[in-house]
């Protein structure tokens, strides 16, 4: 899944077709990115995901269940409750993975041959060093690291508990199986249209400036009117397409497993 989100990311932080850079289209971009940066281009980046994908999803699905049973004590209907619950996970979740991201979209925009641009690590030290650990640092763009998880979660967490209580269960377990997948991969992909604007946010913010030296893109709602205004309103749905592909099945296979995993240790713990 990670050539997907290298491509989003690219095609997120590209300013247009005046952009000398810019891909013409989803298979331009994997073409151009294999000719001119080899197959291991497609994983630029890959480190800091891998790092932080345990305790993020820890994060993402333990603060869920502890915000539901915190809202339990409030008279929220179920339906509410679940996007609230979504929204809480999906904020404290961002605090955790942003650090993450900004060294990830740092080295995803980086064009060199993937040998020739520096490690994680290196990445890291040399943000620090520059800028710090703050908001023009290492957690550069949190606002809309916020934006992007909580509404993500909010719609994703939202979606597939009230609409899985509405379509009836499915005795045999295969049918049963492909309907949480299909609502799960339902609540990925609506989850993805909604929270794009925050990410193309995100990734501008984080991603290089147009103009070296100089810093265009600062806050989340004043990026997201920039890029409206200078390159239209489908500006904010870049990368649309490769994020779907990622975040729909990946959304819908993550759902499942936690689904089952916790039903497993209800029944055995």
């Amino acid at each position: 899944m990670h050539p997907l989100d290298v491509v989003k990311t690219r095609f997120q932080i590209q300013r247009g077709k005046t952009d000398p850079t810019s891909y013409k289209s989803l298979g331009d971009s994997f073409r151009t990115i294999f000719q001119t940066e080899g197959l291991f281009g497609f994983y630029k980046g890959i480190l800091p995901p891998i790092l932080a994908e345990t305790p993020k999803r820890a994060v993402k699905f333990f603060t869920f269940e502890q915000y539901k049973k915190l809202l339990g004590y409030f008279a929220l209907s179920p339906a509410l409750a679940f996007a609230v619950a979504g929204l809480g996970s999906g904020l404290t979740e961002a605090v955790v993975v942003n650090p993450f991201e900004v060294v990830k979209v740092g080295l995803q925009a980086n064009r060199d041959a993937f040998a020739e641009q520096p490690s994680a690590f290196a990445k890291a030290r040399q943000i620090i060093q520059a800028n710090g650990f703050g908001l023009q640092g290492l957690n550069k763009g949190l606002p809309a690291t916020l934006g992007r998880h909580g509404v993500f979660n909010m719609v994703y967490f939202g979606f597939y508990f009230n609409v899985k209580n509405i379509i009836p269960v499915n005795k045999d377990p295969a049918l049963e199986f492909l309907r949480k997948f299909g609502i799960g991969l339902v609540s990925g992909t609506i989850a993805s249209i909604i929270n794009i604007p925050f990410d193309v946010a995100k990734s501008r913010i984080q991603g290089p400036q147009p103009v070296p030296g100089e810093i265009k893109y600062r806050t989340c709602f004043k990026t997201m009117a920039t890029v409206c205004k200078e390159e239209g309103f489908l500006a904010l749905y870049k990368g649309l397409v490769p994020k779907i592909m990622r975040l729909g099945p990946g959304g819908a296979v993550m759902l499942l497993v936690y689904e089952y995993a916790y039903g497993w240790f209800q029944e055995h713990w």
